[in-house]
Order: structure tokens, then sequence, then C-alpha cells
């Protein structure tokens, strides 16, 4: 496969960036979209250039580093799957790729296509844990806890933070994010002792990074590798009503 790619350069943050043609030739379609980049910042190591810098650790679709918009959607056009985990296969012969980094203000870049996802940490921090003391793994694993509700906290769970659902929402909302984090922890009986104080803390550092509004248009949905339902940001606003309701 021979590749035309239109790749956002950008030095720093406080350098303005530009997308940059290269040409991607003799790509295996058995590729990953990663290991295409690989050839390409290899020729550019050759003729002594710049290597285009971008995210990347696990390769397996776990650690959510990967992200990047390719051709205005976030992680490409295969629903369900990380950057890392696109074949080439699933483009054409000749196709012209624009790739950029993730567009929200609280993402700022870094260079070319890292972003600095420092605000998600940040939003963790202030909840996104048990603090209270459940004993150790088997006294956790002691406490009786209903299926489907196992079930739901681990579909929240699954979310790895890749912060597709705030590149592709036109409000750069996080709710998709704080809803799966918060929601794992409040489903199940270990979090229920901290989860007003949670949800209200979360909701705060969130709005405080700058996040925008949800406004229910399912585009996080649509892009999340991991197919976080938009569900949970409903139970996530339910629990923030309750709490704010019951710290009058």
């Amino acid at each position: 496969m021979n590749l035309t790619l239109k790749i956002w350069r950008q030095k720093n943050s406080d350098t303005p960036g530009k997308f940059v043609e290269y040409k991607a030739d003799d790509i295996s379609p058995d590729m990953s979209f990663l290991e295409m980049l690989d050839i390409v910042n290899e020729g550019l190591i050759k003729r002594g250039e710049d290597p285009i810098a971008f995210d990347h650790d696990c390769r397996e679709g776990i650690c959510g580093t990967c992200g990047m918009m390719i051709n205005g959607i976030a992680h490409g056009p295969l629903g369900a799957t990380t950057t890392c985990q696109l074949h080439m296969r699933h483009f054409r012969d000749g196709q012209v790729l624009t790739i950029e980094p993730w567009r929200a203000r609280p993402f700022p870049v870094i260079r070319d296509l890292v972003v600095d996802r420092g605000a998600f940490d940040r939003v963790i921090q202030v909840g996104g844990f048990v603090s209270a003391r459940t004993g150790g793994s088997p006294d956790g694993n002691a406490v009786p806890i209903p299926k489907p509700d196992a079930d739901l906290a681990m579909d929240a769970a699954a979310c790895i933070g890749c912060g597709a659902c705030v590149a592709a929402c036109k409000n750069a909302s996080a709710m998709l994010f704080v809803a799966a984090k918060v929601s794992h922890l409040n489903i199940l009986p270990q979090g229920k002792a901290e989860k007003d104080r949670r949800t209200l803390n979360m909701v705060r550092a969130m709005d405080e990074e700058g996040f925008g509004n949800c406004t229910v248009m399912g585009s996080c949905e649509a892009v999340c590798p991991k197919e976080i339902s938009l569900d949970f940001i409903s139970r996530m606003n339910r629990d923030y009503l309750g709490a704010l309701w019951r710290r009058k």
C-alpha cells in the first residue's frame, strides 16, 4: 500500500503548528497504524529529520495512550478499537490520511500528536479511589455483590482514559470519562461509603479543568474504544443530584 499522510507537526505548546505531508510507501496491510508511523519515522531519521512524536505504550489496546484523530475520527474509522489495534487493511491503497492530536483546551499539545492529559489524572486524584478500610483481598472478595452490579461496575471500569470522548465531543466534555470512573466505584459496596464525596469532588474537578458541558449528542460513546455507555452519564447525574440534596 502507498499512502499520503498529512500530519500535524508542532514543536511545543508555545509554537504554532501546521500540517506536513509525507509519503508512506510499501506499507503492509497487516501492519498496525502505529507500526506504519514507525516506518515513516525510520525514513525521517535516515534523512536527518525529526521523527513524528506520538504517544504509545502497550500497543495492545489497554493503556489508552495512543490516541489521535485520523481523518477527523478519534482512533480512526473502526469502532471499538484503539489506534494501536487499528490495522492498515482498513484503509485503501492511495488514500490520503489526515492525522492530528486531540483538539481540546484541557489537553494542550506537547509536541506533534502528543497532548498533556494530566487533567484526567487530577480528576482521578480527588476521588477516583476507595480510601475506606475494606480489609485485604480475601475480605473484599468475601463481600456478596449481585452479579448485575458486578457486571455493570466492570463495564464502567473498562474505561482506559484515552480521551477520545473529549476529542470527539463538540464541547470537549469529559462526562463519559468521569461518569465511568465515578460509577465503577459507586456501584460496588466498597465504594458506597465515599459515594457522595467522590461524585461531588470529581465533577467539581472536571469543571475546574475547563471541560465543556454534555449535550448528549452521543459522539463520545460512538468513538469510545471500550464502548462505555451513555447510561453511565445518567447514573452519575443521579448520584450528583442526590449528593447535593443530602449535603444540604
